[in-house]
Parts: structure tokens; C-alpha cells; sequence
């Protein structure tokens, strides 16, 4: 499968290379490639946890909603299975507004899927009524199933044998609608990709509330205000407990009312990083009694998927959604009606296994050659050193995903520059403390008398730049102002100096590099008095010849003057400030 066929992929060119989806992403089914973070589809579960918390929307569910528009240009009947999340989603908007906006679109009509739910609770109240002991899974969630089938394929027998609620959703409406209809799921889920992939015998195709909304947008239908057509409704029929599923705990609530499963302990666990700890060796300390565990990959429930909008806390939608349930003398007594029996196979991820000593080849790249320098500190999107090179050793990772590393080289970098830079450089941040400095700065401005009894020549790291330095109005202009500053000619303890102060962290942080022109400016000082001599005696001689002329004396000092004045560079004296706009550079 290629990546844009897979229900996820991201955007190469989009893609900051911040890491935010290796950090996150539940499995590391993350690739860097080019700087850009790429999903490895044979070990994504498409739980969309990546999608969900990328910061610039690199991250995209694959979009299907051409397809579906296809199939209704056909002419075809298609029809949509709703997620009962919808509730929650869309607000201030009624079930007839939104039924009747979908048939706008040209839908044949709008299912519920907790039809399906309700069929699923059926099934297990009997599955579970005579187990004696042993761990049951829910199989409602695909990214749970698919979790399971790759990295605990050991627990793939411990999964219910039964069908989704949605595939089981589209048994029912096959049955009631006919064999040759087409289905559009629509919900808050990006793994239902996987169901529409591989049961396109019973579900045509997947899309989101927010491919949904974009959909009508495009249509020009205000789904907020149409007016809701006569009669309309879900059909064959409406759900009514089968709407708890999309909650945590909803599915259990769906299946005690049958009064089969007083003898199974229930619980459930929402959250893949929550579900890997929970179920390690689940196997290993089998209860003597039955235990039934509802998963779900997104924390909360569906409810919180992650094609959802965050409008609303996880308690706000919990209640519209358990509002909106409906309980009558059915519930807890709905026989089976369909065949939804399923037994999942193990699909599991190949792992490699490493020597430590290529391991530890790795850990030595990244200056790691102790286990005090692997510090774990999971800025690169794994839990630990350890992992991070395994990852490097699978082409998953790199090497610059370190940060300690990177750190460790620019320092060696700066220390590097710093030295070989025969001009004193200091930098210090707001408060004009010093952060780094180079031996030709101690060279210059320390002073025994002054500076020895109150700082360690070895280490000025945290002195203030004040003591040194009588010119540090040029590094507070600079700090203020965010802008870089030069000046010509700055005086301090007898000497000049060229002193260009930098932005490093605009407004925090600022560098300076400091020239030693004393010599320099010595020498001009002496050709300039020379050559005012020279111009004086010159400006006797032709005042001279002027007079006995008595032509253009005037003019002739005026110039004369001008040109000694010019020469002489009088205006060294009064240095001058020049502010650099980075912008203009």
C-alpha cells in the first residue's frame, strides 16, 4: 500500500520536522526521510493520534469523499451509516436539519450505526454468559483491533469473534435495504479506513464529520438553518441503547441490562498508551473469572476521535451523547438477528533484534558513551536512548533527532569559534549577566585589583558584563531595541575600541565582538596633527601670495580650512552609533 492509499499520509513539504508525531504517535510508525516525518503504513494502526497533534496540519486522513461523490453521480443508492457520535459534533443542529442536508447531497437516505452496536451487545451478552474464566477484548474500535494483531498478536485469541459494530451496521442495512446498495460511513474515525478496505463486500467507504462539513460547505448547504423535510427520519428504524458506545464504557452499559454476565467483571480502558500498559501479561494472570474489557484507542471514546472538533469538553459531550440515548422494554432483551461472527488473525510487526554492540556504535555517534550520558529525555519521540538507536538502526530515525546531541555539537561549534576569533567576544543575556565569553575578553578587561576579589578568573559565567566594560549601553540598546548596534571609536580605560553588539535571541540574548583599534587610531591622530602642520604653513605661504595678489583670500582660507578640517578627521573625537536592521541586511 502506498502512502497516499493509506488512510494516512503527510505532506511532505508541510512537515516542520519538529517531531510532535514521533513523540506522540503510540507505536512509532513514524519514518524521518529528507527532514520530513512520514508514516510507515505496515506499522500504522491509524489511531490518527499523529493528525490530531500536528501543529501545521502535514498530517492528513486520505480523502474519500470524491469517491462517494462518484458513486452518487452514478446513479447508485448510497446510503450513510452515522456515527452516534454525531450528536456531539454538530451543534445546534437537529437529527431532521442534518438528514435533511445529507439528502440534499443525494444520499438515499441515513442509518444509524448503534443499529449495529445494539446487534454487537446481543451477541456477547450470550458469548459471555457461560465463560467460566479467561480475558474477552471488544472489537469495536478497528485501531484497537489493529494494535493487537501487530504488536500483542499473543492476545489476537483473547479478541470477541464478533464483527464491528459498523460492518455489523452494514449486515443489517444489506438486509433491510438490499444487497446492491452502496454505504458511506460517516463519523469521527480515520481507522474505519481499514474496515472500508477490506470489507468492501459490506461497506463502500469512510469520511469524517470534518470531510462531511467541508462537503456541504462546497454544496452551499447550510445544514444550521435548512428547513427540515416532512417525515423525515433515520432508517429502517431508530437506534436507542446502541448509542452509548461512542463513550467510554457505553458498550458495557449495553450489555449488563441482559442480566447474562453477572459473573463477568467489566471494565474498560481507553488510550493506546494506557491500553499497552494495561494489558501486558493479561494471559500470564488469568483471574479465575471471566473479565471482559472494552477498548478503545481514542481516550474518553469515539467521542474524542480524532476527526472531531474540540468545541466542547470530554464531560460536555458524554452528556449530549448519553441525552440523547434512549432506553425502552427492548433494551436488554433484543435477541441476535444477524451473523456476525468474526475470528481475527495475527498480523504481527517484524522486529529486529540488535547486538549491543551495534547499539552501543550508535549511543558513541551521539557522544553517548556512559549510561550517565543516556539521559533519556525523550525529545527525540522516544522513551529512551536505548530505543532512539534501535530506531537509527531500522532507518526510522536520525541521528540529528537528538537534541542532546545537537546541543553538545553547536557548543563545540560556538567554543570552537569563539577561540579562534582573535577579538574578545562576550555574550550575555537581558539582565547583561555573561553567558559565554573567550580568553582574548579576560586577556583585555580583567583586572587583577579590580575584578579578583570579587570573581574567578576561570569562570565569568554569571558576572555582569558592568564590571568589565564601560560601553555596555551599546548591549542595552541593542537588548531594547531587537536590533543590532554599532559603534566607532568607543572609549574605555584609555583605549578605543570597534564594538558590534548582535542579536542572538531577540530582546534575550545578545553577542558582542570588540576590536582593539587604539593603535590604529593613534597613528591617524599623528598623520592628521602632521599634516595640519603642513596645511598651516602652506595656508601662511598662500595668505601670502593672496595678499600681495589681493585676489580670492577669502575664499582661499575658507577652502584651505575646510580641507585641514576634512584631513585632520576631527570628528574621531565624537563617536558615532549605527543601528543595523537585520531586515535591511
Amino acid at each position: 500500500m502506498s502512502s497516499r492509499e493509506h488512510p494516512l499520509f503527510t505532506i511532505k513539504n508541510d512537515c516542520q520536522d519538529c517531531y510532535k508525531c514521533v513523540r506522540e504517535c503510540p507505536v512509532k510508525a513514524i519514518k524521518i526521510e529528507d527532514n520530513s516525518a512520514q508514516i510507515v503504513p505496515e506499522l500504522c494502526v491509524a489511531c490518527g493520534k499523529c493528525y490530531k497533534v500536528c501543529p501545521v496540519r502535514a498530517k492528513q486522513d486520505r480523502d474519500d469523499v470524491p469517491r462517494a461523490k462518484n458513486m452518487l453521480a452514478a446513479g447508485e443508492r448510497v446510503y450513510v451509516s452515522l456515527a452516534p457520535s454525531w450528536i456531539a459534533e454538530f451543534d445546534n443542529v437537529t437529527k431532521e436539519q442534518l438528514l435533511t442536508a445529507m439528502e440534499k447531497l443525494g444520499f438515499a437516505g441515513v442509518s444509524e450505526t448503534a443499529l449495529g452496536a445494539e446487534e454487537v451487545s446481543a451477541h456477547l451478552a450470550d458469548f459471555l454468559a457461560d465463560k467460566k474464566d479467561g480475558v474477552y477484548l471488544s472489537t469495536a474500535c478497528p485501531a484497537f483491533v489493529e494494535y493487537i494483531n501487530k504488536y500483542l498478536p499473543e492476545l489476537t485469541d483473547n479478541l470477541t469473534p464478533v464483527l464491528s459494530p459498523l460492518l455489523s451496521h452494514c449486515r443489517i442495512m444489506r438486509r433491510a435495504l438490499g444487497n446492491d446498495i452502496k454505504i458511506v460511513f460517516v463519523g469521527p474515525c480515520i481507522a474505519k479506513k481499514f474496515e472500508a478496505d477490506r470489507n468492501s463486500e459490506l461497506l463502500n467507504l469512510s469520511i469524517s464529520f470534518r470531510d462531511l462539513r467541508r462537503w456541504f460547505r462546497e454544496a452551499g448547504i447550510d445544514y444550521h438553518h435548512i428547513e427540515p423535510r416532512t417525515g423525515i427520519d433515520f432508517v429502517p428504524k431508530r437506534a436507542e441503547d446502541g448509542r452509548y458506545y461512542p463513550v467510554e464504557g457505553g458498550m458495557i452499559e449495553t450489555i449488563r441490562p441482559y442480566g447474562k454476565t453477572n459473573n463477568v467483571y467489566m471494565m474498560q480502558l481507553t488510550g493506546l498508551e494506557n491500553i499497552q500498559r494495561e494489558l501486558q501479561n493479561i494471559n500470564g494472570s488469568r483471574p479465575d473469572y471471566p473479565v471482559f474489557i472494552e477498548c478503545l484507542a481514542c481516550e474518553g471514546g469515539c467521542v474524542n476521535g480524532p476527526c472531531t472538533r474540540a468545541l466542547k469538553s470530554g464531560f460536555e459531550k458524554r452528556a449530549k451523547v448519553l441525552n440523547d440515548v434512549v432506553i425502552t422494554k427492548e433494551t436488554g432483551h433484543r435477541p441476535p438477528e444477524e451473523n456476525i461472527e468474526k475470528h481475527y488473525a495475527q498480523n504481527p510487526v517484524g522486529k529486529n533484534d540488535y547486538t549491543e554492540e551495534q547499539i552501543r556504535r550508535v549511543l558513541a555517534m551521539l557522544g553517548k558513551y556512559t549510561v550517565e550520558d543516556e539521559i533519556n529525555c525523550n525529545a527525540c519521540g522516544y522513551d529512551n536512548c536505548r530505543n532512539f538507536a534501535r530506531a537509527v538502526l531500522d532507518g526510522k530515525a536520525e541521528i540529528d533527532m537528538c537534541v542532546s546531541h545537537i546541543k553538545q555539537q553547536a557548543q563545540r561549534k560556538a567554543n570552537a569559534l569563539l577561540k579562534c576569533i582573535p577579538s574578545p567576544i562576550v555574550i550575555v543575556n537581558a539582565k547583561l549577566s555573561i553567558l559565554e565569553y573567550n580568553d582574548y575578553f579576560v586577556q583585555e578587561f580583567w583586572n587583577d585589583e579590580e575584578h579578583g576579589d570579587i570573581y574567578d578568573k576561570n569562570n565569568l559565567i554569571g558576572a555582569n558584563l558592568r564590571d568589565f566594560i564601560g560601553f555596555t549601553n551599546l548591549f542595552s540598546a541593542s537588548l531594547e531595541l531587537g536590533e543590532d548596534v554599532k559603534r566607532e571609536n568607543a572609549h574605555h580605560n584609555g583605549k578605543v575600541y570597534d564594538v558590534m553588539v548582535f542579536n542572538i535571541e531577540q530582546k534575550q540574548v545578545v553577542g558582542g565582538v570588540i576590536e582593539d583599534v587604539t593603535k590604529v587610531e593613534i597613528k591617524r591622530e599623528k598623520i592628521a596633527e602632521k599634516a595640519k602642520e603642513v596645511i598651516e604653513k602652506n595656508l601662511a605661504t598662500v595668505q601670502q601670495i593672496a595678499c600681495t595678489l589681493g585676489e580670492h583670500m577669502a575664499e582661499t582660507e575658507v577652502l584651505l580650512r575646510s580641507i585641514a578640517k576634512d584631513y585632520a578627521a576631527d570628528d574621531y573625537d565624537k563617536p558615532s552609533v549605527t543601528i543595523r536592521n537585520k531586515r535591511d541586511e
